[in-house]
């Protein structure tokens, strides 16, 4: 079965101060930034590792948002300059999992997928999901077997043909040669 439903996701990351009066750059890690950046939301400032909320910064109520780039710039309530911009630089920003969007139908959370059973579609075990990589051309499931081989296999819908979170089952059709790696 999926791993539990953390208290928290990671939402953006804070690069960098713009400009003197105390915005930001974000980079958005999520799939709606709409509702993540927009004025009157409480994000919390992540700690070193940035699962969890660090105690000492208080939550970030937004203020302003504005598109810049492939990103925002977001100026948060207290922060009234660049100076104070910068304690935050290179930290990630944290939303509370209730408050997050629902998800579309066939959606899933990664942390969901962690523990889950991986079998190709003629039933043929393949192992669990020990680890997810988000990175290009494809997010990769990290399969470990019985005997703690492991397999990137591609999240891709060509090679993933059904997710079962109540079962805890990942369906693939591998391309030949796939699991032989």
């Amino acid at each position: 079965m999926g791993s539990e439903a953390p208290s928290f996701l990671v939402v953006g990351h804070l690069n960098k101060p713009h400009g003197t009066k105390g915005e930001l750059f974000v980079w958005p890690l999520t799939d709606h930034p709409e509702s993540a950046f927009a004025p009157g939301v409480a994000l919390r400032v992540g700690d070193a590792s940035g699962d969890a909320p660090d105690p000492f910064f208080p939550p970030l109520e937004v203020e302003t948002v504005r598109p810049y780039r492939r990103g925002y710039l977001v100026k948060f309530v207290g922060t009234a300059d660049r100076n104070g911009a910068e304690r935050l630089r290179d930290r990630y920003l944290l939303r509370p999992f209730e408050e997050l969007e629902g998800l579309a139908e066939g959606e899933v959370f990664y942390h969901q997928l962690l523990g889950m059973i991986v079998e190709t579609s003629d039933g043929t075990s393949v192992g669990r999901v020990v680890e997810v990589y988000e990175i290009r051309p494809a997010d990769m499931l990290e399969v470990e077997d019985e005997e703690g081989r492991s397999r990137l296999i591609p999240f891709t819908k060509q090679v993933v043909r059904a997710v079962d979170v109540d079962s805890g089952r990942v369906v693939i059709d591998p391309p030949e040669g796939l699991l032989d790696l």
